[in-house]
Protein backbone atom coordinates (compact mmCIF):
# COMPACT_ATOMS: atom_id res chain seq x y z
CA UNK A 1 0.00 0.00 0.00
CA UNK A 2 1.37 3.43 -0.94
CA UNK A 3 1.83 5.93 1.90
CA UNK A 4 -0.92 8.48 2.24
CA UNK A 5 -0.05 11.79 0.62
CA UNK A 6 0.46 14.76 2.92
CA UNK A 7 -2.37 17.31 2.87
CA UNK A 8 -1.78 20.12 0.38
CA UNK A 9 -1.10 23.59 1.82
CA UNK A 10 -4.42 25.10 2.87
CA UNK A 11 -6.24 27.22 5.40
CA UNK A 12 -9.30 25.34 6.60
CA UNK A 13 -12.11 26.43 8.89
CA UNK A 14 -15.19 25.20 10.70
CA UNK A 15 -17.94 27.06 12.54
CA UNK A 16 -19.74 25.49 15.48
CA UNK A 17 -21.68 26.95 18.40
CA UNK A 18 -20.53 30.50 17.70
CA UNK A 19 -16.83 29.58 17.38
CA UNK A 20 -14.93 29.75 14.09
CA UNK A 21 -11.87 27.53 14.11
CA UNK A 22 -9.27 28.45 11.48
CA UNK A 23 -6.46 25.95 10.93
CA UNK A 24 -3.15 26.58 9.16
CA UNK A 25 -2.31 23.35 7.36
CA UNK A 26 1.00 22.66 5.62
CA UNK A 27 2.46 19.76 7.61
CA UNK A 28 5.26 19.06 5.14
CA UNK A 29 6.72 22.50 6.03
CA UNK A 30 5.67 22.77 9.71
CA UNK A 31 2.60 24.76 8.60
CA UNK A 32 4.72 27.43 6.91
CA UNK A 33 2.42 29.73 4.98
CA UNK A 34 2.62 29.82 1.21
CA UNK A 35 1.59 32.89 -0.77
CA UNK A 36 -1.72 31.20 -1.54
CA UNK A 37 -2.36 30.57 2.17
CA UNK A 38 -1.54 34.18 3.08
CA UNK A 39 -3.90 35.42 0.36
CA UNK A 40 -6.69 33.17 1.58
CA UNK A 41 -6.75 34.57 5.11
CA UNK A 42 -8.10 38.16 4.64
CA UNK A 43 -11.22 37.23 2.61
CA UNK A 44 -11.93 34.27 4.88
CA UNK A 45 -11.64 36.39 8.02
CA UNK A 46 -13.74 39.09 6.37
CA UNK A 47 -16.55 36.59 5.82
CA UNK A 48 -16.30 35.28 9.37
CA UNK A 49 -16.30 38.84 10.75
CA UNK A 50 -19.51 39.62 8.87
CA UNK A 51 -21.28 36.44 9.99
CA UNK A 52 -23.51 37.21 13.02
CA UNK A 53 -23.40 33.52 13.98
CA UNK A 54 -19.63 33.75 14.62
CA UNK A 55 -18.77 35.17 18.01
CA UNK A 56 -15.24 33.93 18.69
CA UNK A 57 -12.26 33.18 16.43
CA UNK A 58 -9.81 30.37 17.25
CA UNK A 59 -6.60 30.28 15.19
CA UNK A 60 -4.39 27.21 15.37
CA UNK A 61 -2.10 24.97 13.35
CA UNK A 62 -2.49 21.46 11.99
CA UNK A 63 -0.97 18.72 14.12
CA UNK A 64 1.78 19.50 16.61
CA UNK A 65 2.95 22.83 15.15
CA UNK A 66 1.31 26.25 15.09
CA UNK A 67 3.23 27.85 12.21
CA UNK A 68 6.90 28.04 11.24
CA UNK A 69 6.38 31.35 9.43
CA UNK A 70 6.36 32.17 5.74
CA UNK A 71 7.43 29.48 3.28
CA UNK A 72 10.92 30.73 2.33
CA UNK A 73 10.52 29.26 -1.15
CA UNK A 74 8.10 32.11 -1.87
CA UNK A 75 10.96 34.57 -1.34
CA UNK A 76 12.95 32.83 -4.06
CA UNK A 77 9.89 32.85 -6.30
CA UNK A 78 9.75 36.65 -6.06
CA UNK A 79 6.56 36.78 -4.03
CA UNK A 80 6.14 39.41 -1.32
CA UNK A 81 5.20 37.41 1.79
CA UNK A 82 5.77 40.37 4.12
CA UNK A 83 3.06 42.42 2.40
CA UNK A 84 0.76 39.40 2.34
CA UNK A 85 1.55 38.72 6.01
CA UNK A 86 0.65 42.27 7.05
CA UNK A 87 -2.69 42.00 5.24
CA UNK A 88 -3.42 38.71 7.01
CA UNK A 89 -2.26 40.09 10.36
CA UNK A 90 -4.54 43.12 10.03
CA UNK A 91 -7.45 40.86 9.09
CA UNK A 92 -6.93 38.83 12.28
CA UNK A 93 -6.69 42.00 14.37
CA UNK A 94 -9.85 43.40 12.75
CA UNK A 95 -12.01 40.43 13.74
CA UNK A 96 -14.68 42.18 15.83
CA UNK A 97 -15.07 39.60 18.59
CA UNK A 98 -12.52 37.88 20.83
CA UNK A 99 -9.78 35.97 19.00
CA UNK A 100 -7.72 33.18 20.52
CA UNK A 101 -4.48 31.64 19.25
CA UNK A 102 -4.04 28.00 20.34
CA UNK A 103 -0.34 27.21 20.03
CA UNK A 104 1.62 23.97 19.93
CA UNK A 105 5.19 23.55 18.77
CA UNK A 106 6.83 26.32 16.78
CA UNK A 107 5.21 29.75 16.57
CA UNK A 108 7.84 31.58 14.58
CA UNK A 109 8.13 34.46 12.12
CA UNK A 110 4.83 35.02 10.36
CA UNK A 111 3.21 32.53 12.73
CA UNK A 112 4.17 34.68 15.73
CA UNK A 113 2.96 37.70 13.76
CA UNK A 114 -0.51 36.16 13.41
CA UNK A 115 -0.59 34.99 17.04
CA UNK A 116 0.32 38.50 18.25
CA UNK A 117 -2.64 39.87 16.28
CA UNK A 118 -5.03 37.68 18.30
CA UNK A 119 -6.52 39.00 21.52
CA UNK A 120 -5.45 36.03 23.65
CA UNK A 121 -2.88 33.25 23.33
CA UNK A 122 -2.82 29.80 24.96
CA UNK A 123 0.28 27.64 24.53
CA UNK A 124 1.23 24.06 25.23
CA UNK A 125 4.36 23.36 27.23
CA UNK A 126 7.29 22.96 24.87
CA UNK A 127 6.11 25.57 22.36
CA UNK A 128 8.74 27.93 20.96
CA UNK A 129 8.38 31.53 19.83
CA UNK A 130 10.50 33.79 17.67
CA UNK A 131 10.43 36.82 15.39
CA UNK A 132 13.14 36.05 12.88
CA UNK A 133 13.58 38.65 10.08
CA UNK A 134 17.14 39.38 11.32
CA UNK A 135 18.15 35.90 10.15
CA UNK A 136 17.18 36.84 6.59
CA UNK A 137 18.13 40.51 6.46
CA UNK A 138 14.47 41.57 6.20
CA UNK A 139 12.89 44.74 7.58
CA UNK A 140 10.01 43.78 9.86
CA UNK A 141 6.92 45.87 9.02
CA UNK A 142 6.41 49.02 11.09
CA UNK A 143 2.81 48.13 12.00
CA UNK A 144 3.82 44.64 13.11
CA UNK A 145 6.73 46.01 15.16
CA UNK A 146 4.41 48.48 16.89
CA UNK A 147 1.87 45.75 17.67
CA UNK A 148 4.57 43.51 19.14
CA UNK A 149 5.95 46.37 21.27
CA UNK A 150 2.47 47.19 22.59
CA UNK A 151 1.97 43.54 23.51
CA UNK A 152 5.26 42.72 25.26
CA UNK A 153 6.96 46.09 25.74
CA UNK A 154 9.79 47.80 23.82
CA UNK A 155 12.71 45.96 25.42
CA UNK A 156 11.29 42.47 24.93
CA UNK A 157 10.26 43.33 21.37
CA UNK A 158 13.77 44.59 20.59
CA UNK A 159 15.31 41.42 22.02
CA UNK A 160 13.20 39.21 19.77
CA UNK A 161 13.77 41.39 16.71
CA UNK A 162 17.50 42.03 17.26
CA UNK A 163 18.47 38.47 18.14
CA UNK A 164 15.96 36.34 16.18
CA UNK A 165 16.37 33.85 19.06
CA UNK A 166 13.63 31.37 19.89
CA UNK A 167 12.24 31.59 23.41
CA UNK A 168 10.40 28.98 25.45
CA UNK A 169 6.96 29.14 27.03
CA UNK A 170 8.30 30.21 30.43
CA UNK A 171 9.84 33.34 28.96
CA UNK A 172 6.89 33.92 26.62
CA UNK A 173 4.57 33.86 29.64
CA UNK A 174 6.85 36.15 31.64
CA UNK A 175 6.98 38.85 28.95
CA UNK A 176 3.26 38.62 28.15
CA UNK A 177 3.54 36.99 24.73
CA UNK A 178 1.18 34.23 25.94
CA UNK A 179 -1.57 34.33 28.54
CA UNK A 180 -1.58 30.71 29.71
CA UNK A 181 0.77 27.73 29.41
CA UNK A 182 -0.74 24.27 29.76
CA UNK A 183 0.30 20.62 29.48
CA UNK A 184 -0.13 19.46 25.89
CA UNK A 185 -3.08 17.25 26.74
CA UNK A 186 -4.87 20.10 28.52
CA UNK A 187 -4.50 22.69 25.74
CA UNK A 188 -7.52 21.85 23.60
CA UNK A 189 -9.90 21.28 26.54
CA UNK A 190 -8.90 24.65 28.03
CA UNK A 191 -9.23 26.37 24.66
CA UNK A 192 -12.69 24.91 24.22
CA UNK A 193 -13.71 25.93 27.73
CA UNK A 194 -12.47 29.49 27.24
CA UNK A 195 -14.13 29.81 23.83
CA UNK A 196 -17.47 28.67 25.29
CA UNK A 197 -17.10 31.18 28.13
CA UNK A 198 -16.42 34.00 25.68
CA UNK A 199 -19.45 33.04 23.57
CA UNK A 200 -21.65 33.16 26.68
CA UNK A 201 -20.66 36.73 27.58
CA UNK A 202 -22.00 39.97 26.14
CA UNK A 203 -20.77 40.61 22.60
CA UNK A 204 -21.50 44.30 23.14
CA UNK A 205 -19.18 44.49 26.15
CA UNK A 206 -16.48 42.59 24.27
CA UNK A 207 -16.80 44.73 21.12
CA UNK A 208 -16.55 48.00 23.06
CA UNK A 209 -13.68 46.76 25.24
CA UNK A 210 -11.72 45.59 22.19
CA UNK A 211 -12.15 48.97 20.51
CA UNK A 212 -11.07 50.88 23.61
CA UNK A 213 -7.98 48.71 24.14
CA UNK A 214 -6.91 48.50 20.50
CA UNK A 215 -7.73 52.10 19.53
CA UNK A 216 -7.28 54.34 22.59
CA UNK A 217 -9.07 57.70 22.42
CA UNK A 218 -7.08 60.45 20.74
CA UNK A 219 -8.13 62.95 23.41
CA UNK A 220 -10.59 63.17 26.35
CA UNK A 221 -13.40 64.49 24.11
CA UNK A 222 -12.97 61.53 21.77
CA UNK A 223 -13.07 59.16 24.74
CA UNK A 224 -16.29 60.71 26.06
CA UNK A 225 -17.90 60.61 22.62
CA UNK A 226 -17.05 56.96 22.03
CA UNK A 227 -18.16 55.95 25.54
CA UNK A 228 -21.50 57.69 25.04
CA UNK A 229 -21.94 56.00 21.68
CA UNK A 230 -21.48 52.55 23.22
CA UNK A 231 -23.79 53.46 26.11
CA UNK A 232 -26.44 54.33 23.55
CA UNK A 233 -25.94 50.97 21.86
CA UNK A 234 -26.09 49.32 25.30
CA UNK A 235 -29.40 50.99 26.12
CA UNK A 236 -31.03 50.30 22.76
CA UNK A 237 -29.77 46.71 22.57
CA UNK A 238 -31.19 45.73 25.96
CA UNK A 239 -27.98 43.93 26.90
CA UNK A 240 -27.59 45.62 30.29
CA UNK A 241 -31.27 45.09 31.13
CA UNK A 242 -30.90 41.38 30.40
CA UNK A 243 -27.69 41.13 32.42
CA UNK A 244 -29.20 42.80 35.48
CA UNK A 245 -32.43 40.77 35.23
CA UNK A 246 -30.49 37.51 34.96
CA UNK A 247 -28.39 38.43 37.99
CA UNK A 248 -31.45 39.24 40.10
CA UNK A 249 -33.27 36.11 38.92
CA UNK A 250 -30.20 33.96 39.52
CA UNK A 251 -30.11 32.54 36.01
CA UNK A 252 -27.57 32.63 33.17
CA UNK A 253 -28.06 35.71 30.97
CA UNK A 254 -29.15 35.30 27.37
CA UNK A 255 -27.38 38.06 25.48
CA UNK A 256 -28.84 38.52 22.01
CA UNK A 257 -26.92 41.50 20.57
CA UNK A 258 -24.85 40.10 17.71
CA UNK A 259 -23.17 43.18 16.31
CA UNK A 260 -25.35 45.23 14.05
CA UNK A 261 -22.46 47.54 13.15
CA UNK A 262 -22.59 48.91 9.62
CA UNK A 263 -19.40 49.56 7.60
CA UNK A 264 -19.18 53.11 8.95
CA UNK A 265 -18.90 51.69 12.45
CA UNK A 266 -22.38 52.75 13.63
CA UNK A 267 -25.18 50.61 14.99
CA UNK A 268 -28.44 50.84 13.00
CA UNK A 269 -30.80 53.40 14.49
CA UNK A 270 -28.17 54.88 16.79
CA UNK A 271 -27.31 58.53 16.33
CA UNK A 272 -23.66 59.21 17.06
CA UNK A 273 -23.21 62.68 18.55
CA UNK A 274 -21.05 65.02 16.48
CA UNK A 275 -17.56 65.94 17.72
CA UNK A 276 -17.55 68.70 20.30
Amino acid sequence: MEPEAAPRPAVTHTVRDGVARVVLCHPARRNALTGEMWRHLPPLLGRLSADPAVRVLVLTGHGDTFCAGADIRDLRAGDAPQDLAVAAEEAVAAFPGPSLAVIRGDCVGGGCQLAAACDLRLAAEGARFGVTPARLGLVYPASSTARLARLIGPSAAKHLLFSAELIDTARALRIGLVDEVLPAEALEPRAGELARTLVSRSALTQRAAKEFVDRPPRDPADGVRRTEYWRTVQRESGEAAEGVAAFLERRPPVFRWAGGIDPSGHAPGVRVPPPG
